[in-house]
C-alpha cells in the first residue's frame, strides 16, 4: 500500500449541506489539556471545546497517583530534573523539562485556587514517593483518585467562563486544512449531526492511543484519533516507538484492566513472584522504586522464569489502616474480586499506559501546521524522553496545556484576515457491498500490537506485525464510515503503521522501547528522536 494515497478525510464533506460554527479557539478535547488550555484563552475571544464523549470520560479522570512538583523545602527543581533525565534514557530534552519542572508549583498551585482539594495533614500537603523519585514530591488527592477530584474543580472553574463553550458527545473526524494552515474541523455533533467549525486557531488535547493494545489501562476512548487526525494532514509526529507500559495493572479474569497506582510501591509494597520471592532487587538496586520501564522489564522477566501469567503487589506487612484509607479506589476494586488488599496479594502484570510519542511541538505548544497548537497526551514535547517519570503526565498537561492555550490566544487576536467558510469539499466514494466485521479487525489488531509491539520486540515479530497492520488498512481505510468504530478503527490502523515502524527503525534497546535482538542501548547511532510526517504530491 502507498501511504500517500491515503484518503486525506475520513467522511465526504460539501460546505453547501453541512451547517457551519465560527469560534475563535477551537480546543478538540476536554481532558486537563484541553482545560488547561481553553481556560488560558484571553476572555474576549470565544472558544469550543469538543469532547469525544462526556467531558468525565478522559485519561485524565482515572489518574490514580498524582501531580509531580517541588513543594517541600527538602528538595529542589534540580533533583526533579535530575530524576527526569534520567528515567528518560538520554533523549529527554532538558530545556523542556527544565521549563516543565519549574513552572510545576505554579499550575499546581492554581488548582488549588480553582477547588482542587489535595489530601493534606495539619494545613499541609501530604507528599507522596513514586518510582524513579528521589524525594516525596507527589500531591494526591481522594486517596488514589487524584484525577477525579483536579477535573472535578478544572470542570466547575471551566463551567464558569462565558465565553467557553463545551460541547459533549461531538466526535472530531479531522483537521481542515486550506494553502497550509490549519482552519478548523469536521466534527460530528451527537444532536445536530457532521459540522464544519471554522477557527482562527486550534488546539489539540485528544490525549493518548492506549486502546491499540489489548492490555491496558486507557477508558474506551483513546484510539489515538488527534494522532491520526494530524498525521493524514501532514503534521509532523515524533517518538511513536515510545508506548510506555505501566508495571502493574489488576490482571483478573473478568475484571477490566485497572489500574494499580505507583504510590502503592512508593508507600512500601513488594512485588514478589508465585512462589513470594520478591525479585526486584535482582534487577535493579532499587527495588521496587526503580522507573517504569526497568520494573516492567523485571516483572516480564520474573513471569517467564516462573512460567505464570502475573506476579504479585503484597501489602501485608503495611498498616491495614493507612492502606484502606491511602487507596480506598483499589480496595474497592480488588474488594469486587474477593481480593483483600490489606492481607491478599493483587495479581498484576504490565499493561499499555501512557503514549509518549505523538505530535511534535515546540516549548509553546506549536506544532509544525500554522494554526494548529497541542498539548498533553497527543503530543511529543521531550519532557519523557524515551520513558516517562511517574506523575509528569499530568504536569505536563498543565505547563503546556496553559502555553498552548495562551499561543493560540495571542495568535487569534493578531489575525486581522477575513474569518469565513472556505471553498473545500471531500467527495463521496462509491459503497462496498461486503460485510466488514470492525470488531473482529479491532479485536485482532490489539492482540497484534500486544504480542508482536508490547513490552518486547523482535525485527522479525514487527515485520510480522506489520504485514498484518498493511493488509487490514487495504480494506479498511479507503471506506467513508458513517459511525464512529468506524473512524476509531481507522484512526487505530493509521496509528499502528507508524509505530511500527518506529519500532522497526530503532534497532536498539532504550526506555519503553525494548528489542531483544538490539538488547542495548547505542548512543553512537541513537541519540536521536524519529520523526514521521506523511507527505503528499503538490
Amino acid at each position: 500500500m502507498n501511504e500517500n494515497d491515503t484518503p486525506r478525510y475520513l467522511a465526504p464533506f460539501h460546505p453547501k449541506s453541512l451547517p457551519h460554527f465560527f469560534t475563535d479557539v477551537l480546543v478538540i478535547g476536554a481532558g486537563l489539556a484541553g482545560l488547561r488550555a481553553a481556560i488560558a484563552v484571553d476572555p474576549k475571544l470565544s472558544v469550543l471545546v469538543v469532547s469525544k464523549d462526556e467531558l468525565k470520560e478522559s485519561n485524565s479522570i482515572y489518574a490514580q497517583g498524582g501531580i509531580a512538583g517541588v513543594l517541600d523545602p527538602e528538595d529542589s527543581f534540580d533533583n526533579h530534573v535530575h530524576d527526569t533525565l534520567t528515567a528518560g534514557g538520554d533523549l529527554c530534552d532538558p530545556q523542556v523539562v527544565e521549563m516543565v519542572v519549574r513552572e510545576g508549583p505554579l499550575r499546581i498551585r492554581e488548582l488549588m485556587q480553582w477547588g482542587t482539594q489535595f489530601d493534606s495533614q495539619g494545613g499541609d500537603l501530604i507528599l507522596g514517593r513514586e518510582g524513579g523519585h528521589s524525594h516525596h514530591r507527589i500531591v494526591h488527592a481522594l486517596g488514589d483518585a487524584t484525577g477525579q477530584e483536579v477535573m472535578r474543580a478544572v470542570i466547575a472553574w471551566a463551567r464558569k467562563l462565558r465565553h467557553l463553550r463545551l460541547w459533549e458527545h461531538t466526535f472530531t473526524l479531522d483537521l481542515l486544512t486550506h494553502e497550509g494552515i490549519c482552519r478548523g474541523a469536521i466534527v460530528v455533533h451527537q444532536k445536530y449531526g457532521p459540522m464544519l467549525v471554522w477557527a482562527k486557531q486550534t488546539i489539540l488535547c485528544t490525549g493518548g492511543s492506549g486502546q491499540l493494545y489489548r492490555e491496558s489501562t486507557n477508558p474506551a476512548v483513546a484510539t489515538g484519533d488527534g494522532i491520526a487526525m494530524a498525521y493524514r494532514a501532514g503534521v509532523e509526529v515524533c517518538d511513536m516507538e515510545f508506548m510506555q507500559f505501566h508495571p502493574t495493572v489488576l490482571y483478573i479474569a473478568g475484571s477490566s484492566r485497572s489500574l494499580i497506582t505507583e504510590a502503592v510501591r512508593g508507600e512500601g509494597a513488594y512485588l514478589v513472584d508465585r512462589n513470594g520471592y520478591r525479585f526486584m532487587f535482582d534487577y535493579d538496586e532499587r527495588g521496587e522504586l526503580a522507573p517504569r520501564d526497568i520494573v516492567s522489564q523485571s516483572i516480564v522477566n520474573q513471569m517467564n522464569k516462573t512460567r505464570f501469567s502475573n506476579v504479585f503487589l503484597d501489602l501485608s506487612h503495611l498498616d491495614p489502616a493507612f492502606v484502606k484509607s491511602r487507596f480506598p479506589g483499589i480496595a474497592f476494586a480488588c474488594a469486587k474480586f474477593g481480593i483483600d488488599i490489606t492481607c491478599d496479594r493483587i495479581p498484576v502484570r504490565p499493561g499499555a499506559h501512557y503514549m509518549i510519542g505523538g505530535v511534535t511541538v515546540d516549548t509553546e505548544g506549536r506544532t509544525s501546521l500554522p494554526g494548529l497548537w497541542a498539548a498533553g497526551e497527543v503530543t511529543s514535547s521531550g519532557l519523557h524522553g524515551a520513558n516517562r517519570l511517574a506523575s509528569n503526565s499530568l504536569l505536563e498537561n498543565l505547563v503546556y496545556g496553559a502555553h498552548a492555550g495562551l499561543g493560540a490566544s495571542s495568535a487569534a487576536m493578531e489575525r486581522d484576515d477575513d474569518f469565513h467558510a472556505l471553498s473545500m469539499a471531500n467527495l463521496p466514494v462509491a459503497k462496498r457491498d461486503e460485510f466488514l466485521d470492525r470488531t473482529d479487525i479491532r479485536n485482532a489488531l490489539k492482540s497484534v500490537m500486544w504480542r508482536f509491539v508490547g513490552v518486547r520486540r523482535t525485527e522479525q515479530e514487527l515485520l510480522e506485525s506489520l504485514r498484518s497492520v498493511e493488509q487490514w488498512q487495504k480494506y479498511v481505510l479507503y471506506r467513508q464510515f458513517d459511525e464512529a468504530d468506524g473512524w476509531e478503527l481507522q484512526n487505530m490502523l493509521t496509528i499502528a503503521r507508524v509505530i511500527v515502524r518506529a519500532a522497526l527503525r530503532r534497532q536498539e534497546s532504550r526506555g519503553v522501547h525494548y528489542r531483544t535482538d538490539f538488547p542495548q542501548s547505542e548512543n553512537a547511532n541513537w541519540l536521536q528522536r524519529l520523526t514521521f510526517r506523511l507527505d503528499r504530491p503538490g
